[in-house]
């Protein structure tokens, strides 16, 4: 599915974000990604829905070299991967249903087809009779679950969660952490960058380690360590 080859990341003032990254990662892992701020974690990240790309090296999606792909596919790319953030990114004036909608519209489907699927995304993430509810309304793991729902609306083929439970109290931390466990075993990649330890150890799935730009451990089924 995945797969960087050699691949180094750096930037001005000569900063070595990532040195000599070889990685795979196979249709339908669940893979943590931890390690201290600044190891480049974000780094590869963003080379995966190709906001960075590579200095040195190539970066492989379903074994297609991204670099190949013109600034007029690059969305297209994206449909492949549903992203999730610590800060929920959610729309303060439309509702929940509203918000995972506007996905659907800015590519132009029909209204028809948005209202048969939003409502079943909404069920599958916990929030079937909060569709009404605008950010304000909702708890913090209720926003975050509005946000799950906007990445899962194109069926992506990877969701990316990028310190998914920074703002979140431990309780929905692990609501989250569920839910992220739910959608990889119906067959969807997960890629979790985090420095949530309890969550991370909670999933018992890979944990690649980062430090410094490199991988210094990639466990099968690994707790979150620093080594």
């Amino acid at each position: 599915m995945i797969k960087f080859d050699k691949v180094s990341k750096i930037y001005k003032d000569d900063y070595i974000a990532l040195e000599d990254i070889n990685l795979e990662i196979k249709a339908g892992e669940f893979v943590s990604i931890v390690g201290a701020s600044g190891a480049g974690k974000s780094t590869i990240l963003k080379m995966i829905y190709a906001e960075e790309s590579p200095t040195a090296g190539q970066v492989f999606f379903a074994e297609k070299p991204l670099d190949s792909i013109s600034r007029r596919h690059i969305s297209e790319h994206r449909r492949n991967i549903g992203t999730v953030f610590q800060d929920f990114k959610l729309l303060n004036k439309k509702t929940a249903f509203e918000n995972v909608a506007y996905a659907l519209e800015v590519c132009g489907v029909s209204k028809e087809e948005i209202l048969e699927d939003v409502p079943q995304i909404l069920e599958i993430v916990g929030l079937g009779g909060r569709q009404d509810k605008f950010p304000h309304e909702l708890s913090g793991g209720e926003q975050q679950r509005v946000a799950m729902a906007r990445a899962l609306i194109h069926k992506p083929l990877v969701i990316i969660a990028d310190e998914p439970t920074g703002n979140l109290d431990p309780v929905s931390s692990l609501e989250i952490m569920q839910l992220l466990l739910k959608i990889n075993k119906l067959g969807t990649t997960v890629i979790l960058a985090s420095h949530d330890k309890d969550i991370v150890n909670k999933a018992a799935k890979r944990v690649i380690v980062l430090e410094k730009g490199r991988i210094v451990c990639d466990d099968e089924k690994g707790k979150y360590k620093i080594c």
